[in-house]
């Protein structure tokens, strides 16, 4: 893009572009940030990721004293938006002393302890005490409350779009929202709708477009998304995905979610798939975790036991909901117990870590949880002034996981924090990996970080965590994360798979209620992680009398000469070393030309000047000798955004090693150039669909065709001929002419119930218009169909209904319907046997929905059978709600055993309508939607 002609600029604009210089000289250098003008874009102008823009809306915050909304981190390309943006924004509140404090919420008596499925769990709640609050979402100065009753409400109204779109039981649906109120619905809605809810995190900034979709497209084509829901603004974006993925059938908004009613939950088993979580990435491809209802609840419960979590708590959080510590550990754990969660976006955090302390103060929070960064965070980028009145007494836990926790940052945050009321017991070091929900090892209540000195060079060559002595100047520090959560077990073992004794290092396995029983769609993975009934974490650490610590990631262990070297310590030395980018630092081992392991240090900064480099290589040699003993073999110091990291911001050095040993560095192409790109790979696959959708339409136009072709005799016989019995006879014929000649297979199970059977009440699911003509064709013998009085009158099917002997049944007027069902009776009396669909009319939504009783009442009055039928098939080749769209399929027809009635009465007709639903429910493939 061409530098913009420079324009007169205010006061305003001046601070703002003096903010933003500063940054750019910082990242890149003074001959870049010269050239920053209002309309300079930060992603190919002025190379600013997504960080680095959170960063520059940090400090315009602090010299403009306002508060930004978090969105303004994603819209904003360039720094006028930014300074449109300070112009709208209140003025910031600085002292927060008279922050009106929430009381601890009531508490409560119980529990769902007896519930199996995280749907019965918030079903539970929402009976029990439907008004608690669940959730205060937080935004800016203001939050909305959520109870437990409008979660259900929202769930089940978004489930019922859901079905409305063929989602099945089992399908995975992707949800790809920022935090706020439509995450929590559309993800509760998936699982009442029976389906796997899929989290994706949305694209933090345009620049980070082809790379954020190419990850999208292999985790959705892995897990097989049906349905991805997105929010307005990604939606253009997601709908490049849906042309990469075969099984992508819908890409929506939560808003088109609505409107189709509501519905009841979806009956789920225990062991039935609840989520898939994928992996971060951080060591490699990312995988899907397969995690089911039981895995959850006992993960939940297990964590809720070692924390002792009352009902009077109250758990605050800014996690990422597409991670398990903010998904599961901070929401569902929080739904289950009845604890008020207060949650915020994870921007609203990185642009003011105070943010998330003054919630803690203002809800008087006693749980919270974040990895080892966010503590660094909040101790560099938080002022004394700002926090001025906070009062962090109320937080009785305040986890810290999900990365390696450092010693240092542990005792300076409880050092810094404990002016502020934040008893140094409240910290707890923890361990968990979505293997295992998220939690694994909880240290005791009340405890505090525990550290333990080991001394480096015996640890390094041996393994062995031998205690250093107090002398000892330059020991290994590692945190203690407690001990396995009741019910699991944790082993450390040697590369052949023996257990190890205390203080040893090797390989972390688990086991317990929590274990996934794989990953999805990936049996070598799969089979590689569980060996003997036990669990591979991908981490290296050590016990001690049952305590856990934690010393690296197996595929992160360098050995040179000997000696293990852990890469951690030495990218946090580096990343101190004026000029070079803390965090931003990868260390890792490559194979020579002899195959033997070179030891790499890449790390960013924003110097170019040859003598300063070499400076800066002569540091990281120092560095790595002191702490190793060994200097690297290459160092190779790159522009920022070299070194490669996850959503959550772990390096990714198995990327990093393959990105270095390319030799290359991507150059950062413009966002339409990405767009243009991977639309381009979605060519095929496009052109695939819509051949696909060309045959459909062919093969509807066939089915129309054939449809005039034979109805049209069909209808002049029906008005000549005068016997019903030859009348019947023409319809079937039709039926069965219309199958054959669109090669539409008909099979039924199970007939020889009905030959024997001369009189009953046929009952059967309806999914389609096909249901009719499917059952004519198929059943043996003479039926009369029941139709509602809507149909009498009707056009050509009018005249088909009434000249094959359809009774028509009033179902408005209550005196005329109670007179029809009698007249039903005695034709069942007589022999008859009545076909009935006791769903009634038919639905857009997919799922056996509840019975009307007419069809038992009146079996249950004639003291005759009821025949189930399950009908599968019909709804896939054409849905109610596609219009004269048919699509190629097979119908099944599975006819159940005669259902005899106990009594004339209420009770013998329930008990039929309950026998009969329980015998479709078993075979017509769609979720049953009574509750």
């Amino acid at each position: 893009m061409a530098a913009a002609v420079p324009m007169p600029t205010t006061g305003q604009e001046d601070r703002l572009l003096a903010v933003v210089h500063a940054l750019v000289a910082e990242r890149h250098s003074a001959e870049r940030a010269a050239s920053v003008t209002l309309d300079s874009t930060f992603d190919r102008d002025l190379g600013l990721d997504s960080l680095s823009v959170t960063e520059l809306v940090t400090r315009l915050e602090d010299a403009f004293g306002v508060d930004l909304p978090h969105e303004v981190i994603a819209r904003a390309a360039t720094p006028r938006d930014l300074l449109d943006a300070v112009r709208a924004a209140p003025s910031r509140e600085r002292h927060h002393t008279s922050v009106e404090r929430h009381p601890a919420p009531p508490p409560v008596a119980r529990v769902p302890d007896a519930t199996t499925t995280l749907v019965e769990a918030l079903r539970w709640h929402t009976r029990i005490h439907p008004d608690r609050v669940h959730l205060r979402i937080l935004s800016d100065s203001s939050q909305q409350l959520v109870t437990y009753a409008d979660l259900w409400r929202d769930a089940t109204a978004t489930a019922a779009g859901l079905l409305a779109h063929d989602l099945r039981p089992g399908d995975a649906a992707a949800i790809m929202l920022p935090t706020g109120r439509e995450y929590f619905t559309t993800f509760a809605g998936v699982l009442l709708a029976g389906g796997v809810p899929l989290p994706v995190y949305p694209p933090a900034r345009p620049a980070q477009l082809a790379a954020h979709l190419r990850r999208q497209v292999g985790i959705l084509a892995n897990a097989q998304a049906r349905v991805l829901v997105s929010d307005p603004q990604a939606v253009r974006l997601a709908r490049l995905v849906r042309g990469q993925v075969e099984p992508l059938r819908h890409v929506l908004t939560p808003d088109q979610l609505t409107g189709s009613g509501d519905t009841v939950a979806v009956a789920r088993h225990p062991d039935d798939l609840a989520l898939l979580q994928y992996t971060s990435g951080s060591t490699g491809d990312p995988k899907g975790v397969m995690l089911t209802h039981q895995n959850l609840l006992a993960n939940i419960r297990a964590m809720g036991e070692a924390a002792a979590v009352s009902t009077q708590d109250v758990f605050v959080s800014w996690l990422p909901l597409y991670h398990d510590m903010g998904l599961i550990g901070a929401w569902l754990a929080t739904m289950y117990y009845g604890v008020p969660l207060a949650v915020m976006s994870p921007l609203d955090f990185l642009t003011r870590p105070a943010r998330w302390l003054w919630a803690l103060h203002t809800h008087r929070g006693t749980l919270s949880a974040a990895p080892n960064f966010a503590y660094e965070l909040c101790l560099r980028k938080t002022t004394d002034a700002e926090l001025d009145g906070l009062d962090l007494a109320s937080v009785r836990m305040l986890y810290n996981g999900a990365e390696p926790v450092q010693a240092d940052t542990m005792t300076g945050f409880a050092e810094r924090f404990a002016r502020y009321g934040l008893r140094r017991e409240a910290l707890a070091p923890v361990y968990g990996l979505a293997e295992s929900c998220v939690g694994l090892a909880f240290p005791p209540i009340g405890r505090g970080p525990m550290i333990d000195r080991v001394t480096r060079d015996a640890f390094l060559r041996t393994g062995r965590a031998a205690p250093a002595a107090d002398d000892d100047p330059d020991p290994l520090r590692f945190v203690a994360c407690g001990r396995a959560i009741p019910g699991h077990q944790i082993q450390v073992v040697d590369p052949a798979g023996n257990p190890l004794g205390d203080r040893r290092e090797g390989r972390i396995e688990f086991r317990g209620a929590s274990a996934t029983a794989g990953y999805f769609r990936n049996p070598v993975a799969s089979r590689a992680l569980i060996r003997h009934d036990w669990l591979d974490t991908g981490d290296l650490g050590y016990l001690d009398d049952g305590e856990l610590y934690v010393t690296g990631r197996i595929k992160d262990l360098i050995i040179r000469a000997g000696r293990n070297l852990h890469p951690e310590e030495l990218e946090r030395a580096v990343g101190d070393i004026p000029g070079i980018r803390a965090g931003c630092v990868a260390v890792f081992a490559t194979s020579g030309r002899d195959a033997t392991e070179r030891l790499v240090v890449l790390a960013e900064t924003r110097h170019t000047d040859p003598h300063q480099l070499a400076d800066l290589r002569n540091g990281i040699t120092g560095v790595s000798v002191d702490l190793l003993g060994t200097p690297p073999d290459d160092i190779a110091l790159a522009p920022p955004g070299t070194v490669l990291k996850t959503s959550s911001g772990k390096i990714r050095r198995a990327a990093t090693r393959e990105h270095y040993e390319r030799g290359h560095a991507e150059r950062r192409q413009p966002v339409w150039w990405q767009l243009a790109r991977f639309a381009a790979h979605g060519v095929l696959p496009r052109l695939r669909r819509t051949s696909r959708a060309a045959s459909t339409v062919a093969f509807a136009a066939w089915c129309w065709s054939l449809l005039a072709l034979i109805g049209a005799p069909t209808l002049i016989a029906l008005s000549v001929l005068p016997s019903l019995a030859a009348r019947r006879a023409v319809v079937r014929s039709a039926a069965r002419a219309l199958a054959h000649l669109t090669g539409t297979p008909i099979t039924v199970d199970g007939t020889d119930h009905l030959a024997d059977t001369p009189a009953c009440v046929v009952v059967a699911n309806h999914a389609s218009f096909l249901d009719g003509i499917a059952m004519t064709a198929a059943l043996p013998g003479q039926y009369t169909f029941v139709a509602g009085e809507v149909f009498e009158h009707k056009p050509f099917i009018g005249i088909v209904l009434r000249r094959t002997g359809t009774r028509f049944i009033e179902r408005t007027q209550h005196l005329q319907s109670v007179a029809d069902t009698q007249r039903l009776i005695d034709d069942v009396r007589a022999g008859e046997r009545l076909v009935i669909f006791p769903e009634g009319r038919l639905s857009p939504m997919t799922g056996l929905r509840p019975f009307h009783m007419g069809a038992f009442v009146i079996a249950a009055h004639a003291h005759q059978p009821v025949v189930p039928v399950a009908i599968s098939g019909t709804r896939a080749m054409m849905r109610p709600d596609h219009g004269t769209v048919i699509h190629r399929g097979a119908i099944h027809l599975v006819v159940g055993e005669p259902l005899h009635p106990t009594g004339t009465g209420w009770d013998a007709a329930v008990a039929l309508e309950h026998a009969a639903r329980t015998a479709i429910a078993d075979h017509c493939d769609e979720p049953d939607l009574h509750e």
